[in-house]
């Protein structure tokens, strides 16, 4: 393996790279453009956007520039998927023509350029910014920037580049936390390069430095202003800083983001890039790019592991990028048409998924899956619900949400940035919960409501199961007893809504009636059976009990279950349930081939039926008959 990246490739075949890169760039900005118009708004973009709408210097969980760009965008195009994702697009267009410009001006006209915009451009993590509006966008922007301007001042320090340094920072500064770790390395690499030193040594880049560093006292001064909020959140209470197991997950997971066999050439390239025998330049790229990407690789063994963070070493690739081109060239001809290919297909793998999360008869096939894409599911069709619901309802009912993620995506689809927010788990959780108190949309329940009507919209999925109930007793305590809900199964039920209209009348001393809970023990979701067979399981409502218990398949009623079996095991497990028919709370129920359509893939439910005249739907399951 040479110990040194030899960057000339002497302008051969540049014409074929230049085609290859323009039609590539072409057809994904197209893809982009289609699929951003499409795509759901993520949660995280949904509370951007509700951000967007309370402009502001900074916020509990981001500094202010991804806001204010989706403010932007809404007032360019419109209040629509499209407009809050234009700026963002834009970005993400221009990234890989920034990638072709600094190649091309530190190691000159030929293939490599345009190659590694190529590979800018079919990278999955780099390919797909601008599709949702997330501050990874501005943030790759900025590293952009930050590394022309590095190589700029390895040659010479002047106005210009001083200029762009400052931009790079300031951009940075104002995307997100996590930019810091770019800081970082930035000035490690320059420090250990005698070019960068005396770059370090000029007093332009210091005041570029000090222009970037400006850009953070935004985001301090609310910190200060609000007991460090944020910075506790993003440094203290979302990782246990704890060493566990979880980083050894990282090469693998890179691997399949990135693609192994260019995920292969990126680790080489900032490996040779290393070796002092290298131009300055190589290095600097190899240091940028080395130094983030195994930093954020130690990090993973301590820091948090419930939130995506597979996308943090993108600032490191795009370093490591510049150098692919030349570490390519060395590889067989055969090897280097499969890495473009499993990276040109992992990049399509990206865009089918976006794809069928937008389709609706896609997204319900994976309603069984680990993996179903829940934050992106079944918003248009709760805000339907919900305008259904205020037309029958007194004028003037208030809309309430359970939490962060319907109150924000309520809001872009009502176009109303202050829909209250109950106090729940998830808004402390994703660090939400400071501006939503910032903003007043905090509420502590019916006490804040006066006697007014109030339509809550409650999350059912949005807790794990095993605090579901709790939960339900938790909304008794801020709102008082519940009426019977009115129930939205989305793809299935792995989306689930409860809608309460509730009034201004409430008894003291009246009990707390929760939504009903189930299981089924048998058949487990997935299983193959033959007809005919039992469906056995368990099912309770707190405060006033079960009356019916049916089980339906694809929709259909196909049985009423035997309910009332006794089953002490449930009371058990749920030691606050108040169900007064404890323990008989099981139900058995026989499907019948008379019953049943046909053999295939069904989707089995439950219909409950409240004693206090409730029906409500449970989520259903595929069973595969036989």
């Amino acid at each position: 393996m040479p110990n040194a990246i030899d960057m000339r490739d002497g302008g051969v075949r540049v014409a074929p790279a230049q085609r290859t890169f323009i039609a590539a760039w072409a057809v994904v900005s197209i893809l982009k453009i289609v699929v951003a118009t499409q795509l759901p708004l993520f949660v995280d973009e949904a509370f951007y956007w509700q951000e967007g709408q309370h402009l502001a210097w900074a916020y509990s969980d981001l500094p202010g520039l991804t806001a204010w760009l989706i403010r932007l965008g809404v007032e360019i195009a419109g209040n629509n998927h499209f407009g809050v994702r234009l700026p963002f697009l834009l970005m993400g267009a221009a990234l890989p023509w920034m990638m072709v410009g600094i190649v091309r001006r530190e190691f000159g006209e030929g293939r490599a350029p345009w190659l590694a915009g190529l590979a800018t451009l079919l990278l999955p993590l780099a390919g797909t910014l601008g599709i949702m509006a997330l501050p990874d966008v501005p943030m790759a922007l900025a590293t952009v920037l930050c590394i022309d301007a590095g190589t700029r001042l390895l040659r010479r320090v002047d106005h210009g580049s001083a200029v762009v340094l400052a931009l790079g920072l300031a951009i940075g500064a104002l995307s997100h936390y996590r930019f810091i770790a770019v800081i970082g390395v930035g000035v490690i690499a320059l420090a250990l390069l005698p070019s960068g030193r005396r770059a370090l040594r000029d007093p332009r880049v210091w005041v570029a430095i000090a222009f970037g560093a400006a850009a953070w006292v935004p985001l301090l001064a609310w910190n200060l202003e609000n007991a460090e909020a944020g910075l506790r959140f993003q440094l203290v209470e979302r990782h246990p800083w704890s060493l566990h197991a979880s980083g050894l997950g990282f090469i693998p997971l890179q691997a399949l983001f990135v693609t192994p066999l260019m995920f292969a050439a990126l680790v080489v390239a900032g490996w040779r890039a290393s070796r002092p025998s290298n131009p300055e330049v190589v290095r600097l790229f190899g240091l940028l790019g080395g130094l983030v990407v195994l930093g954020f690789f130690v990090l993973g063994f301590f820091a948090d592991t419930e939130r995506v963070s597979f996308h943090w070493p993108l600032p490191g690739y795009l370093a490591l990028i510049a150098l692919v081109p030349a570490v390519l060239a060395g590889w067989p001809r055969w090897l280097r048409r499969v890495t473009w290919i499993l990276a040109g297909a992992g990049l399509a793998a990206v865009f089918a998924y976006y794809i069928a999360v937008s389709i609706p008869s896609l997204r319900a096939h994976s309603a069984a899956w680990k993996w179903y894409p829940s934050n992106f599911a079944g918003w248009d069709v709760l805000a339907d619900a919900v305008g259904e619901e205020l037309a029958e309802l007194p004028e003037g009912t208030r809309v309430v949400a359970d939490n962060f993620k319907i109150g924000a995506e309520l809001g872009f689809r009502m176009d109303d940035a202050r829909i209250a927010v109950l106090d729940h788990p998830l808004n402390r959780f994703h660090g939400r919960a400071p501006q939503l108190q910032l903003w007043g949309l905090e509420t502590a329940g019916r006490r804040d409501w006066g006697a007014g009507p109030v339509l809550l919209v409650v999350g059912a999925t949005d807790v794990p199961y095993h605090s579901l109930l709790r939960r339900y007793h938790q909304l008794c305590a801020q709102v008082g007893p519940l009426p019977p809900p009115r129930v939205l199964n989305v793809d299935h039920g792995s989306q689930r809504f409860l809608l309460f209209a509730l009034d201004g009348d409430v008894a003291a001393d009246a009990p707390c009636v929760t939504p009903a809970m189930a299981w089924v023990d048998t058949p487990v979701s997935g299983a193959a059976v033959e007809l005919p067979f039992n469906v056995e399981g368990w099912a309770f409502k707190d405060g006033v009990g079960l009356s019916r218990v049916e089980v339906l398949l694809d929709g259909v009623v196909v049985a009423e279950a035997e309910y009332g079996l006794e089953n002490p095991g449930v009371a058990g497990y749920w030691e606050i349930s108040t169900d007064p028919s404890h323990p008989r709370v099981g139900f058995r129920a026989t499907i019948e081939a008379a019953d049943v359509p046909g053999a295939g893939r069904r989707w089995r439910g439950l219909r409950l039926h409240g004693k206090d005249g409730s029906v409500e739907e449970w989520r259903e399951q595929p069973v595969i008959i036989e």
